[in-house]
């Protein structure tokens, strides 16, 4: 402390700066124009008669002059006027700036705007430059105050005053005082002294300021109790300069602190906005640790951190407060050492709003376990306390309150990532732990759940670990140590902030399925695979991982094993899949659906008992706003191979028997479709282990059931196009190819030629006879272009079916009505040919019926061309002709079939046939009728 005359005595002067010497020059000569000049009186203000006579008289008062004895830079300044209101002066000093020339002469270019404003007060604007801050005595706010902003310093202009008080109320009323008055009625004495800028000389009136400053000493210049009654915020203030001055407070005081009566003041008499600004101010200043001492010591701690809107049955652990405290000391003195510990303030405590924020966690830790109380409303969102006393108790902003609601959301997944993943470290060998508890997908995933106030809520979970001492205290801290040092070394820190290779539409379009609400997850697991991979930065190659195979094969070799499609096929399985097929209102049953002997908890009906229903809440899958989740589920079936199918088989198998069961047909082919791409990578011990073949083939077969009248003929083709391919893809799986130099009679290959007759059977030759093509000429189309693959698969072993197949094609051949249908006598010409292609060594005793339909629908075509006089270029007559070409085709592999076959005058019975019909003799060959090979 600068001392003036002397170094036993105390200072009589202070050391101006440039900019205070303008402003005491400035504020000097505004006085000397008051007073050559009329001053209006406001009407709520009353200025007793003898001070109108005395000259203006200005002070520098408070903190400022207490911080410059200390030698601390202040760019905040308390003007006491001792004749005129702070609106008064404030009013001149505009007027007397408005003077040309005038703000020159203090190196003022022109006249500053004031940009002080405080959201939280209760303010208005009177003047250019100037905001007048209302008194608020119900809330012990007595003072009027006008502020503005002059040389970059900021001014609060305010008369000297006295408190009375009248036996009605505790409110004082504002008057105007002596100096001696006013340093009396304020805080405390070293913020009682005043710098008179008239005779530039440091005014102690309650004669303790320079003995109270030299002993380090907080008191009260009067006596402290009433001095708390009439503003019980000056408890914080106190608090708040002893732990800013590193001072004591006076015992006298700190006695009266503690009574029942200012503590019940301070809680509801004070507003908490004010009480907020006193708790930001000490925990944001140099020494928080002892603040929350005192208020800890004082026992303030539930009037101060409360939630004064409404009773809460919980009373705070208030031991935790000090061990909270005591460590968020120790951990900002590691930071600058050689110390394990240093690892948790370098990424936990980097800045002072992360400082300010550890402050407000320990401050917080006396209701981090308190139990979460019912919303005031059902509706209402539930808030934990130590949030509500944050944002009420001491209104903290939003994103302060966030981040301890945050901190007590995330606090049990906080602390167990960060204990699976120090346990890895530290015993990688034991076989409990799991690599991925370190890996970088799983903790950088874990920081983006948290958001970017991580930080702090890992801090608020250590502190309240220590708290707990459920563990050594020693242990506690190194895990977190060790937890965080990995997040460093793995540059994941900021892992919150990085941004996404792919947009929701991106990685719809790599899916083919429409957007919708599962892009948002669907996008964390591609992020977490971006983690993972973090060489990859060009969205192109995220986009390839997507589209591609989990596994690729090449020459019976798997290659490099791409995981990305894994993940989310089995993310869309749980998360996105599942929730739709699974409502609570509906469930069907299908024993056994998981590998490897687990089964899924489903209703005990059977599938043949499965039934549909209307309720759309029990079919949210048929939803058109759910849309995407069959293009989700087509996608995931075709990027699992065997394996993944085996993992997934119980999440895969539901869904596609529910769509299979419904009763609408689209579903049911839908359900087919998907149940062929499931087959096709489904290997046979799967089948049998779980015995879902016999399901399959009870599910599949009925389909073909559905032919018209009793179906339209669109919904049977629909359902006949999903289920063909969906039965020769179990026909693979559960009776696979009997591979080359195998024996055709052993019974594996018995068992297939059995299943694939039956194929033959129900998928073509018993709907072709129950709906008549005739009449659904469309229907049997579709039916027979699935024929010759199948014959082809059959082989030799399709001679069998000679004897119903080859009349059931003649019979659609020599149809009256066949000409109207073109495609349907194409279709039927394929089948004769593939008839005779596989089953060849018997045809020759069939040929009769092959040239009755082959030659009847010959001549009709000839005789439905030649009547409608049909021109070139007419889709139907262009149908004709190719099928005239296909039956020519038939001719002629029947040829081939017969010209060697000594047993049959093939020549003699086609040139018999042309003599009794000429029309004939374009479908055997060339003008003589000699065949000409194609």
């Amino acid at each position: 402390m600068a001392e003036k005359g002397g170094s036993n005595s105390n200072p009589t002067t202070l050391e101006l700066t440039e900019v205070e010497t303008n402003l005491r020059k400035l504020l000097l000569d505004v006085a000397a124009f008051i007073d050559n000049t009329s001053v209006p009186e406001p009407a709520d203000v009353k200025v007793p008669d003898e001070l109108t006579k005395e000259k203006t008289v200005l002070r520098f008062t408070g903190g400022w002059v207490r911080d410059k004895l200390l030698h601390v830079g202040s760019h905040d300044i308390d003007v006491a006027i001792n004749k005129m209101t702070g609106l008064q002066f404030g009013l001149k000093l505009n007027e007397y700036l408005e003077m040309p020339g005038n703000p020159e002469k203090y190196g003022l270019a022109q006249k500053e705007e004031n940009t002080k404003s405080n959201g939280n007060s209760k303010g208005r604007k009177v003047a250019s430059g100037m905001h007048k801050i209302e008194a608020n005595p119900e809330k012990s706010k007595h003072l009027e105050t006008v502020t503005t902003k002059i040389l970059g310093l900021d001014i609060d202009l305010v008369n000297l005053r006295k408190e009375t008080y009248s036996e009605d109320s505790r409110n004082p009323q504002m008057e105007f005082g002596t100096p001696e008055e006013d340093a009396m009625r304020r805080d405390a004495t070293v913020n009682a002294m005043f710098y008179n800028l008239n005779t530039c000389q440091i005014e102690d009136f309650t004669g303790r300021g320079f003995d109270d400053m030299k002993l380090k000493i907080i008191r009260t210049p009067l006596e402290p109790y009433q001095t708390f009654k009439d503003d019980p915020l000056r408890v914080l203030r106190l608090i708040r300069f002893a732990s800013r001055l590193g001072y004591k407070i006076d015992p006298e005081a700190e006695k009266a602190m503690e009574h029942p009566d200012i503590k019940e003041a301070l809680k509801l008499k004070i507003s908490r906005e004010r009480v907020g600004i006193e708790t930001e101010k000490m925990l944001k200043g140099p020494d928080p640790h002892m603040a929350l001492s005192l208020i800890d010591r004082i026992g303030l701690y539930e009037t101060v951190f409360t939630d004064p809107t409404r009773d809460i049955d919980y009373s705070p652990d208030i031991k935790h407060l000090k061990t909270a405290y005591d460590l968020v000391t120790k951990l900002a003195s590691v930071s600058k050492e050689t110390s394990p510990l240093a690892e948790i303030p370098k990424a936990l405590m980097r800045d002072s709003e992360e400082n300010y924020l550890a402050w407000i966690c320990a401050a917080m830790m006396p209701w981090a376990d308190a139990p979460m109380p019912s919303p005031p409303k059902p509706t209402a969102r539930p808030q934990y306390i130590a949030q509500l006393v944050a944002r009420e108790g001491i209104k903290a902003p939003n994103k302060v309150s966030d981040v301890i609601a945050a901190s007590l959301r995330f606090a049990e997944e906080i602390r167990t990532v960060k204990d699976a993943c120090y346990e890895r470290i530290k015993y990688p060998h034991r076989k409990n732990t799991r690599e991925e508890a370190i890996a970088r997908d799983t903790l950088g995933m874990a920081i983006r759940r948290w958001g970017s106030t991580w930080r702090t809520q890992v801090l608020f979970s250590l502190l309240h670990e220590i708290c707990l001492g459920q563990i050594s205290r020693d242990t506690t801290l190194n895990s977190y140590s060790t937890f965080l040092s990995h997040l460093t070394s793995l540059d994941i820190l900021e892992a919150y902030n990085f941004k996404p290779l792919l947009t929701g539409k991106e990685l719809a379009k790599a899916l083919n399925s429409t957007p919708g609400p599962w892009m948002k997850d669907a996008l964390d697991v591609v992020m977490a695979w971006q983690l993972q991979h973090p060489n990859i930065t060009d969205p192109a190659g995220a986009i390839e991982a997507v589209k591609a195979k989990t596994k690729i094969s090449e020459n019976g070799k798997e290659k490099e094993h791409c995981e990305l499609p894994a993940r989310l096929a089995a993310h869309f399985l749980r998360s996105t899949i599942r929730p739709l097929f699974s409502p609570t209102s509906q469930k069907t049953a299908h024993p056994n659906l998981t590998a490897a002997g687990n089964r899924v908890s489903w209703p005990a009906e059977s599938h043949s008992k499965a039934r549909a229903t209307d309720d759309p809440s029990a079919t949210p899958w048929k939803d058109p706003k759910q849309a995407f989740v069959v293009d989700l589920l087509r996608w995931t079936l075709s990027v699992l191979e065997a394996k993944e199918i085996e993992t997934n088989w119980g999440l895969l198998v539901p869904p596609i028997l529910k769509m299979t069961d419904d009763i609408e047909i689209k579903w049911k082919a839908t359900g087919c479709k998907l149940l062929t791409l499931l087959l096709e990578s489904t290997p046979l011990a799967l089948l049998s282990r779980t015995g879902l073949g016999d399901v399959f083939e009870e599910t599949i077969f009925p389909m073909f059931t559905y032919l018209p009248p009793l179906t339209p003929e669109q919904d049977s083709i629909m359902l006949v196009e999903g289920a063909f391919p969906a039965i020769m893809a179990l026909a693979d799986v559960l009776h696979p190819p009997i591979p080359k130099g195998a024996d055709p009679l052993s019974p594996d290959a018995r068992k297939r030629e059995k299943f694939l007759d039956k194929i033959l059977q129900a998928s073509i030759v018993a709907p072709l006879f129950r709906a008549e093509p005739s009449s659904y000429p469309a229907l049997a189309t579709a039916i027979l272009s699935h024929l010759p693959p199948l014959l082809q698969i059959m082989g030799i072993d399709s001679v069998k079916h000679l004897q119903s197949l080859i009349p059931l094609l003649s019979d659609i051949l020599a149809e009256p009505l066949g000409p109207a249908y073109p495609a349907l006598l194409s279709a039927s010409a394929k089948g004769m040919q593939s008839v005779i292609l596989n089953g060849w060594p018997r045809v020759g005793g069939h040929r009769g019926d092959v040239l009755r339909g082959v030659c009847v629908g010959w001549i009709r075509i000839i005789e439905e061309v030649e009547g409608k006089r049909l021109e070139e270029g007419d889709e139907r007559a262009e149908g004709l002709e190719g099928a005239k070409g296909e039956l020519s085709e038939v001719c002629r592999m029947l040829e081939a079939v017969l010209r060697n076959d000594e047993g049959v005058d093939w020549k003699g019975e086609k040139e018999g046939l042309e003599r009794v019909y000429e029309r004939l003799r374009g479908l055997f060959g060339g003008e003589n009728g000699d065949y000409v090979e194609r």
